[in-house]
């Protein structure tokens, strides 16, 4: 196939992202509270189309913290699990202290 001479144009969205439709909600299990107490993780499921820039971009706005890394998966219920690690200098513990999960 030859290649195309002209590069593609990046396509523009005007659309505005609401945030609050990404993180749908916090998971409450015992391998995430032991991710919240051990390593300053926390875990949320998160809208299936929703990537990793914009789901660190939800964190930090909604919740007023820094995100350090997120990683993704996908369970075996095909919901979107987001693991989010927040920096040394904010507490994944007070969060979750805030959202009700401990």
């Amino acid at each position: 196939m030859p290649r195309r001479r002209t590069p593609l144009k990046p396509v523009q969205h005007d659309e505005t992202i609401d945030l609050t439709k990404i993180i749908i909600r916090a998971v409450v299990s015992e391998k995430a509270i032991d991710l919240i107490q051990r390593e300053n993780k926390l875990a949320f499921i998160v809208d299936r189309k929703a990537s990793k820039s914009l789901i660190k971009k939800a964190v930090e706005e909604l919740f007023d913290v820094r995100v350090e890394k997120v990683w993704t998966l996908i369970t075996p219920l095909g919901e979107k699990k987001a693991i989010v690690k927040l920096r040394e200098e904010y507490s994944a513990f007070d969060l979750a202290s805030q959202l009700g999960i401990l």
